[in-house]
């Protein structure tokens, strides 16, 4: 097996929380489980905390669900896209998801599996604060998509 084929140093888990935003749940974690073994070579690359992970708890939320946690941990009120904790577990919000998805050229299906993408990335070591390091990531979030789409 060649490092680009190695499986994920990491269990990752699905909980699918809202009804308000149809997507093909099958296909978003098909997508995220062949990214996650690119994600994990990122970890390696970049040190991050991904490959010291057991698992990854992945939740698709609603709008009331990600304004409460958004709110709550990071004071910020409304809806964002995804909220990533440091000990692997990763929000995303499919009703944003779902509004941005046309404006990128992706399916929501594809939406959602981007922002876990970007999610994973955060935990491998990525940071989007910096406009440099957001280009960064964002040029990787969207190779690894193409890669893992194909998979």
């Amino acid at each position: 097996m060649s490092s680009g084929e190695e499986s994920a140093p990491f269990v990752l888990t699905f909980a699918h929380l809202q009804r308000s935003v149809s997507y093909d749940r099958a296909r978003v974690e098909s997508i995220v489980k062949a990214a996650s073994r690119l994600c994990a070579a990122e970890a390696r690359s970049l040190g991050g905390p991904l490959v010291q992970l057991p698992a990854v708890e992945v939740s698709i939320v609603g709008t009331r669900a990600m304004a409460r946690v958004h709110r709550e941990f990071l004071d910020i009120p409304g809806a964002t896209d995804v909220i990533t904790f440091p000990y692997g577990e990763i929000l995303v919000c499919a009703s944003v998801a779902a509004g941005r998805a046309e404006e990128f050229g992706h399916s929501v299906t594809e939406e959602i599996a981007l922002y876990i993408i970007h999610g994973l990335l955060h935990l491998a070591g990525h940071d989007d604060i910096l406009p440099a390091d957001a280009a960064r990531m964002a040029r990787a979030q969207e190779k690894i998509l193409s890669l893992a789409a194909r998979a």
